[in-house]
C-alpha cells in the first residue's frame, strides 16, 4: 500500500511539473511573439551592460599584470575585478533589464532567483578577496617583511566558509525557507566549537593582532621577560624566536602579547652611561676640563653624540664624573665598537692628561695624644732579623 501511494505521488509531482514546463514555455512563447521590438531594445541595453561589466573585468586582469606591489590597494581592487564571473555579469544584464521588456512573471521570477544565487556568491568572493587582501596589506607580505605567510592559507579558509555559508543563508531567505532554525543551529554549534577551541583561537586573534598593531614583524631584536632573541617565524598559534644562546624559543601568541615587549628593531639611537672616577688629588683647574675633553672625545667618533658631562658625585675614594652619550645607529654591533673606542680614546688622552682613575682605597690616621693626626706607623728601621729574635726598630 506505501510503495503505491509514494508512486502515485511521484507520478503526480512529476505531471505538474511538466504542466508548469509547458505552461511557461506557452507563455515566453507568447510574449516573444508580441514585444518582440520591447525584448530586442532591452537585450541591446543588456548587452551594453554585460560588455561594460567584461570590460571592467578585463582591466582588473590587466592591472595584475602590470602592478608589482604587494599588498598595494591597487592591487587587491584590481583582483576583486578579475574574480568577477561571467554568470553573475549575464543574470546582472539580465535582472536590470528585465521589467523593461515587459518579462512574463514566470520568466522574470526565474531570473530574478538566479540573479540572486549569482549576486550571492559573487558578493561572498568579492569580500573574500577584499578581506584577504586587506589583511596583506596590513601584514605586508613581501620576502623582507613577510608575517604571518604559514596562517594566511588557513585564514583564507576561514574566511571563505564564513563568507559562502553567509551567502548560502542568504539564498535560502530570499527563495521562501525559513532559515531561523538554522542560524540558530550555526550559532549553537559555533559556540560548542568556540569553547572546545578556545585557545586556538585565543592565539588566532593574538595573530590577527600581530597583523594590525605591528608589536614586532620578522627578524626583529625583542626582549619579553627574560628572554633575548630574534624573531624567525610568525604563525597562527605560535611564534619562533632564536635566542642569544643560540636556541630557539616557541612561545604562543596570546601568551606573548600579555607581556611587555621591547623591539631593539625600531630604536634610532642607543644611550651609554659611563661614570670616571678619578682621585681626590687632581686639581681642581684640572678636573674642570674634564668635560670639555669627554665632549672632543665623544664627538671625534663617528655615530656619536656628545649629550652631558659633568661631576656628580664626591665619592669615598674617587671623584666621579658622569658622562652620557648616544651612538645614533640602529646597528648593536656599530654601537657597541662605537662605545669601546670612545673608551679606549678617553684612557688614552686621561694618561696623557696625567688624570689618574682611582681604585677603592683607604687610608687610616692616628691621633696623637694632643689630637693631631699622624700616620699610624712612624718611621721605622727594619733591623736584619737575627736567628731567633724579633726584628727592632726605631
Amino acid at each position: 500500500m506505501f510503495r503505491t501511494t509514494s508512486a502515485a505521488s511521484i507520478a503526480e509531482a512529476s505531471q505538474n511539473f511538466t504542466q508548469k514546463s509547458y505552461g511557461l514555455f506557452d507563455e515566453v512563447s507568447r510574449w516573444v511573439t508580441h514585444n518582440s521590438v520591447d525584448i530586442l531594445v532591452a537585450a541591446a541595453i543588456g548587452v551594453a551592460v554585460a560588455l561594460v561589466m567584461l570590460g571592467l573585468r578585463t582591466f582588473g586582469c590587466r592591472l595584475l599584470g602590470r602592478i608589482e606591489s604587494e599588498g598595494s590597494w591597487e592591487l587587491i581592487f584590481a583582483r576583486a575585478l578579475a574574480k568577477t564571473r561571467i554568470f553573475f555579469i549575464v543574470m546582472a544584464s539580465a535582472e536590470l533589464v528585465a521589467e523593461h521588456a515587459s518579462t512574463p512573471p514566470g520568466l522574470m521570477s526565474v531570473i530574478h532567483v538566479l540573479f540572486v544565487v549569482a549576486a550571492a556568491f559573487q558578493a561572498a568572493i568579492w569580500g573574500r578577496e577584499l578581506i584577504l587582501g586587506f589583511v596583506q596589506h596590513r601584514a605586508g607580505m613581501d620576502d623582507e617583511h613577510g608575517r604571518l605567510s604559514s596562517a594566511i592559507g588557513i585564514i583564507r579558509v576561514l574566511v571563505t566558509v564564513a563568507l559562502f555559508a553567509i551567502a548560502i543563508i542568504l539564498i535560502l531567505s530570499n527563495l521562501g525557507v525559513n532559515v531561523t532554525g538554522l542560524v540558530a543551529g550555526l550559532g549553537i554549534g559555533g559556540i560548542a566549537i568556540g569553547l572546545a577551541a578556545q585557545g586556538i583561537f585565543s592565539d588566532l586573534f593574538a595573530a590577527l593582532s600581530i597583523i594590525f598593531d605591528k608589536p614586532f614583524r620578522r627578524g626583529d631584536s625583542i626582549r619579553f621577560g627574560e628572554i633575548n632573541g630574534n624573531v624567525e617565524n610568525i604563525g597562527l598559534k605560535t611564534t619562533r624566536i632564536r635566542s642569544l644562546s643560540g636556541e630557539q624559543i616557541v612561545v604562543s601568541n596570546a601568551k606573548l602579547l600579555d607581556q611587555q615587549i621591547h623591539n631593539f628593531a625600531l630604536l634610532d639611537h642607543r644611550r651609554f652611561v659611563v661614570t670616571l672616577g678619578l682621585v681626590y688629588r687632581i686639581a681642581p683647574k684640572v678636573l674642570a676640563r674634564v668635560p670639555g675633553m669627554a665632549k672632543e672625545i665623544v664627538e671625534a667618533q663617528e655615530h656619536a653624540r656628545f649629550v652631558r658631562c659633568g661631576l656628580t658625585t664626591l665619592g669615598a675614594s674617587s671623584l666621579d664624573f658622569e658622562l652620557q652619550f648616544d651612538m645614533v645607529t640602529p646597528e648593536w654591533e656599530v654601537a657597541f665598537n662605537g662605545r669601546s673606542a670612545v673608551l679606549l680614546e678617553i684612557v688614552r688622552r686621561f694618561a696623557a692628561e696625567g688624570l689618574e682613575f682611582a681604585y677603592p682605597t683607604q687610608t687610616t690616621f692616628t691621633a696623637a695624644p694632643d689630637g693631631t693626626l699622624i700616620m699610624p706607623y712612624p718611621h721605622v728601621k727594619v733591623l736584619a732579623e737575627k736567628d731567633g729574635e724579633e726584628p727592632e726598630g726605631e
